[in-house]
């Protein structure tokens, strides 16, 4: 296993972003006064890009460190499944008991609660848990304010707790977006971000075949690999199967960073 204290710290800086916000407008201010609006607009629309773009890039370490790949793995992989549990989670251990694989599950708070039975079995078969958040509003998770996103991880935090009697060390964003509010609930929970480095969009509508085709040149010693249960498509037992057997395949073993 990865020792959990080789991976990317904790935020310890999360308002770092603050005094360059504050450098970036002052700059358009004289900009505009100085050589006419045209140029103070131009630099305006780059200055909001430069601090809006990151929000939707997972890994962006702009506004909050984030570990997208294991360090000295050796022949080592993370198999990482997102958005239960849920009906598919007993399926999908399964298929990790036949491959003798193991996976962190980044669950939904509120389904944790509606699940606690999946919650414990994924437990029992020696897999892990982290935090995606307590109801998944992907639509609008770029845009929480600080309390709202504060509810969303502390409520998901407490959930796993609650279910699980431990707390989690791993979150990762909604659609791996990270917004300027972020970094103070993890640094507050002791929460380490997780990206990736290996993605199929398996969590959108999609084929095996085309899943796989975007993720297998990515599945190399230290990925981190993201991969999802329940989406509307049905296939997500299907791929995550072809996964391990790729991973066979390669000599690779999925297993968890120590925690």
């Amino acid at each position: 296993m990865t020792s959990a204290g080789t991976l990317h710290r904790i935020p310890t800086r999360p308002w770092r972003w603050v005094p360059w916000l504050v450098l970036s407008q002052l700059a358009v201010i004289l900009t505009w006064v100085l050589a006419g609006w045209h140029w103070g607009l131009a630099l305006m629309v780059a200055s909001h890009a430069l601090f809006m773009v990151p929000v939707f890039l997972p890994n962006s370490r702009f506004y909050a460190p984030v570990l997208s790949r294991l360090p000295d793995a050796g022949n080592r992989v993370w198999l990482t499944i997102d958005d239960g549990p849920g009906e598919q989670t007993p399926a999908v251990l399964d298929l990790l008991d036949r491959y003798q694989a193991r996976a962190t599950f980044f669950l939904v708070g509120e389904r944790a609660l509606a699940h606690p039975a999946l919650v414990e079995e994924i437990l029992r078969r020696g897999h892990d848990l982290g935090n995606h958040s307590y109801s998944h509003p992907q639509a609008r998770f770029w845009r929480l304010g600080p309390g709202t996103m504060a509810a969303e991880i502390e409520g998901c935090q407490q959930a796993l707790q609650t279910v699980s009697g431990r707390p989690v060390r791993w979150y990762r964003s909604v659609v791996g977006m990270t917004n300027p509010f972020v970094a103070p609930v993890l640094r507050k929970l002791g929460l380490v971000r997780v990206g990736w480095s290996a993605r199929g969009y398996d969590g959108v509508g999609c084929t095996p075949d085309g899943v796989l085709a975007r993720l297998l040149p990515d599945l190399r010693p230290g990925a981190i690999v993201l991969l999802h249960e329940g989406a509307a498509h049905g296939h997500n037992l299907a791929i995550i199967e072809r996964v391990l057997q790729a991973l066979d395949e390669r000599g690779l073993k999925a297993e968890l960073p120590a925690g």
